[in-house]
């Protein structure tokens, strides 16, 4: 009863902490930039491919491949806010006007992602192995690549969350969550900081789908729309711009999953559905929003 107990804590807390991380940069992008990116879940599969391919090509090992993933991917969410959603967002009018056109915006874009990822790697799953032997963590039997995953995805967050609360660009993102225009009116760049908002959103999803690539899940050019949705269901959790929220509900949305996946594979969707619904009649606001 008590390994029953503790497989599913470990196994639930493993995804636990991708989905805190895919979470993060969504809520991010959206609890700040405002841009409600349907796409999200496509910079994850990126990362997953650009995991994928520099093993496979290169002989790169995937934590290796952190630290040429992470810039790469901050760039490109940068440079797209500022060419695509910085002139819609003048043109919008209002931030409500924004908020729409943005995922309009991001439904385009998301096909445009899957297309060249068609185009690049086919349409063939992926996969590679990584780190697969056993460890014995109390009387319970885990691949040492979800071990490293969990590790890995805790030491992210919290180097993130150190980054949002504790530096100088963290507070303008902070404020600029909070007011935009008492922002801007203080000195902070807000364009500037919206894209570095977006740009970090993308660079937290690649990072997730990296590591979502060494649990020997199959990568695949429509993998990322279901994690675009839990990302979503994550921030209504943990309550929309609240950082801890968006930690604390990646890990409870793991434990649920892992213990409804083995009961019923089938019906983990399902159950993240049920949640996100619940929350939406009862505290729309989240479980962690004060």
């Amino acid at each position: 009863m008590i390994i029953k107990f503790l497989d599913v804590v470990i196994g639930g807390m493993l995804m636990g902490g991708i989905y805190a991380l895919i979470a993060v940069g969504f809520g991010l992008q959206y609890g700040v930039a405002r841009v409600l990116n349907i796409a999200h879940g496509e910079f994850i599969m990126l990362g997953a491919f650009c995991a994928w391919t520099l093993f496979t090509a290169a002989g790169i090992s995937p934590l290796a491949s952190i630290f040429i993933c992470a810039p790469f991917f901050f760039a490109i969410g940068f440079v797209i806010y500022r060419i695509l959603y910085t002139p819609l967002r003048v043109s919008s009018g209002s931030p409500a006007v924004f908020e729409g056109n943005s995922m309009l915006a991001s439904f385009g874009f998301l096909f445009v992602i899957q297309n060249l990822a068609l185009i690049i790697w086919g349409a063939p799953v992926k996969g590679y192995s990584y780190m697969a032997f056993p460890i014995h963590v109390l009387g319970t039997v885990f691949s040492a690549n979800r071990i490293v995953t969990l590790l890995a995805s805790v030491i992210l967050g919290g180097a993130f969350y150190v980054f949002v609360t504790k530096t100088r660009t963290g507070k303008a993102i902070r404020a600029s969550a909070q007011d935009p225009h008492a922002a801007e009116l203080m000195g902070v760049r807000i364009n500037t900081v919206l894209a570095l908002c977006f740009g970090l959103g993308a660079m937290m999803a690649s990072l997730g789908g990296l590591l979502l690539s060494m649990t020997s899940v199959m990568v695949s050019p429509v993998m990322g729309m279901e994690y675009t949705l839990i990302a979503i269901i994550v921030v209504v959790l943990g309550g929309l711009g609240n950082l801890k929220g968006s930690f604390l509900g990646g890990f409870i949305l793991g434990l649920v999953g892992y213990i409804v996946t083995s009961m019923q594979p089938g019906l983990s969707m399902v159950a993240f559905y049920l949640i996100f619904l619940f929350l939406l009649l009862v505290r729309p606001t989240g479980l962690f929003s004060k």
